[in-house]
């Protein structure tokens, strides 16, 4: 089986296929054309996010057995035309549950901490205690919207601070040790933390809105580890403007590029993201660590063996 790889992973997962007889093709810099042009030579791609493989990709795609993407989220395939031609799609949230979910909580302790603030204010020669007095975790409702892999991870975190953890998803009977499925109003009514682990699809764009956090009952923390778009960025900054959202831990914006690697079309909504203190940013790296490297491409192997070795 010959199979092309797209983005740069780690080798272990070049290494450990070819041991097992598969051809591997490391292509990193060919545009969609280019790879069109030849993903007939080919039974199986791995991908991240640098090039999509829309319907008419996949149309064109007469002997592609499998498409593996190095990660949880999906988007960037036309998965409906997939299964219509019969395209095992894989996947690998396993690999970096547990980065997002310490990125999560790093984030938030961060912010209700201040930690960041405070840092840059004594380095300058500030030393502001009062200003910079912390909100504890203990005691609060942290509800989690959406319970795979990283909700799950991410309960398991915030279980251990005292606080009580609950969650929404659209499957039933999901509750664990960790946390309680409740419905999505009594979310609303009862969180004083929100984090999205969701993937984006026609229901989830925009599920944080002016109408959503209007019907939350108290202000309250969100944090998204998920994908820019579940948040709209408007509504969100007139939240934080107003003192409906205490605070925003962003991994993810409405306004990243496709592939994840920068940004486009920055607005004052985005801007003022930038420059306020309710606010922390990081560029899409919440599931990237040392550890979840390696894990994403072994869990990629391990699915790819157990399918078609």
């Amino acid at each position: 089986m010959k199979i092309l790889q797209l983005d740069k992973n780690h080798p272990l997962i070049a290494e450990q296929l070819q041991r097992n007889g598969f051809q591997i093709t490391e292509d990193h810099t060919s545009t969609y054309t280019q790879v069109l042009e030849k993903i007939n030579d080919y039974d199986g791609i791995i991908i991240r996010s640098r090039i999509p493989l829309d319907g008419e990709f996949l149309r064109k795609a007469h002997h592609l057995k499998f498409i593996a993407r190095v990660g949880a989220g999906m988007e960037n395939i036309d998965t409906r035309e997939a299964e219509k031609q019969n395209i095992l799609l894989i996947n690998s949230p396993e690999g970096n549950r547990d980065a997002v979910a310490e990125h999560a909580l790093g984030m938030l302790l961060s912010l209700m901490n201040r930690l960041f603030i405070s840092s840059e204010e004594v380095k300058k020669g500030i030393w502001r205690r009062e200003e910079n007095r912390g909100d504890e975790i203990k005691g609060k409702t942290v509800g989690l919207i959406g319970y795979g892999n990283m909700g799950k991870a991410t309960a398991k975190r915030f279980s251990g601070f005292g606080c009580r953890v609950v969650f929404y998803d659209i499957l039933p009977d999901l509750s664990d040790e960790y946390a309680a499925q409740v419905s999505l109003e009594t979310l609303k009514a009862e969180a004083d933390i929100i984090s999205l682990h969701l993937p984006i699809t026609p229901e989830t764009h925009h599920i944080i809105d002016e109408k959503f956090i209007a019907e939350m009952n108290k202000n309250f923390y969100i944090i998204n580890t998920a994908r820019g778009k579940n948040i709209k960025t408007k509504a969100l900054v007139e939240a934080l403007k107003s003192g409906k959202i205490k605070g925003a831990a962003l991994d993810v914006t409405e306004f990243e590029k496709p592939s994840f690697e920068s940004l486009e079309n920055l607005n004052e909504d985005f801007k003022y993201l930038l420059t306020s203190e309710k606010v922390i940013l990081t560029p899409h790296i919440a599931g990237w660590t040392v550890q979840s490297k390696e894990k994403l491409a072994q869990v990629i192997v391990d699915k790819i063996l157990n399918a078609f070795a």
